[in-house]
């Protein structure tokens, strides 16, 4: 035989022997990855982001497309918003977690209410465009609206002081179709530590044990996004039910309170739960973290330097800026988080949490709602297969949901945790 056919006799071969995955663009294993597993996001700000820009008044609110909604001459300027129907669409989102989050400043008992009002809005958005949107209670309802062909719903509340430290009020924002809770937002709560805050508790005091018991029990999962590493080993410690990280990512990569250290990652594989990878920018990638930081200090500076006068401290800081531009990141920055959970805990554990419209700047290339492909082009060229990437897309998020189902079933027959009502 001579060299010629010998080597295209061998190259045949390793065609053959190639995986088809390998044999196809990042691109078309993203998209057929996608198609048959659309996107199930952590947590998605919109609801605040309708309450900034309309003040809750939607009526006349165009949800279909919203990219004209920037205010930059406002008294609060305004970005415009990240998310629509129509970019939804083009992110092949089929399912979304509605965050009904209240700033965690807000007073308790205020809190509770504008977090009604916040879960309101997304009840009538979603009946504003029945052959689009769909509000799910159950995995059951949720895959059916999936499968009719609309962008699947459920509410996430972030940060525990949405329920006025009471289980009552829970039970009833379960009633309400609230599906998560994140046990902090960026201050402790009386019961629980936040990951942002001086800490006061240890992790979970008595109470925020029992609240943990009680979400199990009703079918609510614990999302440990926003809360110190102490109160996620508290609450992985109590927790029966898979738990969940709504939009963070991971210390070995960015050393950011907000992110999961690797102490607590095999707990998490150990109890079933997921990692939802967040986009914002300071929580992906060091270089932006060290610039924000570097600029508090700078601010603090001129402040100080400016006594009494803080028109200038401004137009100082103003000058700084200009000078020292923050560092932009991007897509792969956010596949290392993803790269560094495959490698610890398996591709089991991964999801997505973008965190649109609850932040003011994004990675390039992931600068809306439509942007989700770019993210599974980069992964599929890193290797992962169009199995990996339909489980990150959404099957792991379905699986948690349906677990947490499960064990709510199994406790049917348990009475409610019960706390003195306040006189």
């Amino acid at each position: 035989m001579t060299k010629a056919p010998l080597l295209a006799g061998l190259a045949a071969l390793a065609l053959i022997a190639t995986p088809a995955a390998a044999q196809q663009p990042p691109e078309a294993v993203a998209a057929a990855a996608l198609a048959r597993a659309p996107v199930f996001d952590g947590h998605n700000d919109a609801p605040w982001a309708l309450r900034d820009h309309a003040h809750n008044m939607i009526n006349d609110f165009d949800f279909r497309d919203t990219t004209d909604t920037a205010k930059p001459d406002a008294e609060k300027p305004l970005i415009a918003m990240h998310t629509d129907i129509s970019r939804l669409r083009a992110g092949r989102v089929g399912a979304q977690f509605w965050s009904v989050w209240v700033p965690a400043t807000t007073d308790e008992a205020k809190a509770v209410q504008q977090t009604i009002e916040q879960i309101d809005v997304i009840r009538r958005m979603a009946a504003r465009y029945p052959a689009d949107l769909a509000l799910a209670s159950t995995t059951a309802e949720l895959e059916r609206a999936m499968k009719a062909g609309k962008v699947a719903g459920m509410l996430g509340m972030e940060g525990g002081h949405s329920i006025g430290s009471s289980l009552a009020v829970l039970r009833q924002m379960h009633a309400l179709g609230v599906r998560y809770m994140t046990l902090t937002h960026s201050k402790n709560t009386p019961w629980a530590d936040s990951a942002t805050d001086a800490p006061v508790h240890d992790g979970l005091n008595d109470f925020g044990r029992q609240l943990v018991r009680e979400m199990n029990r009703i079918g609510m999962i614990v999302d440990l996004s926003h809360v110190s590493e102490a109160t996620m080993l508290d609450a992985l410690e109590e927790a029966k039910a898979p738990v969940m990280f709504s939009h963070s990512g991971v210390r070995a990569v960015n050393d950011h309170p907000r992110n999961v250290p690797d102490s607590v990652l095999p707990r998490v594989k150990a109890n079933g739960g997921i990692v939802m990878v967040v986009f914002y920018p300071p929580f992906v990638d060091a270089e932006v973290r060290a610039h924000g930081l570097t600029r508090t200090a700078e601010q603090a500076r001129l402040k100080a330097l400016h006594p009494g006068d803080p028109a200038a401290a401004d137009a100082a800081l103003l000058a700084w800026d200009a000078a020292h531009p923050a560092p932009r990141t991007n897509a792969q920055r956010v596949a290392d988080h993803i790269d560094h959970l495959r490698r610890t805990i398996g591709v089991d554990h991964i999801g997505i949490g973008g965190d649109y419209d609850g932040v003011d700047v994004l990675p390039e290339g992931l600068e809306d709602v439509s942007k989700y492909p770019a993210l599974f082009t980069e992964l599929a060229r890193r290797g992962y297969s169009q199995a990996e990437l339909e489980k990150i897309a959404s099957g792991n998020m379905l699986r948690v949901l349906k677990a947490v189902e499960a064990h709510a079933a199994s406790r049917k027959d348990a009475l409610p945790i019960e706390t003195p009502a306040a006189k």
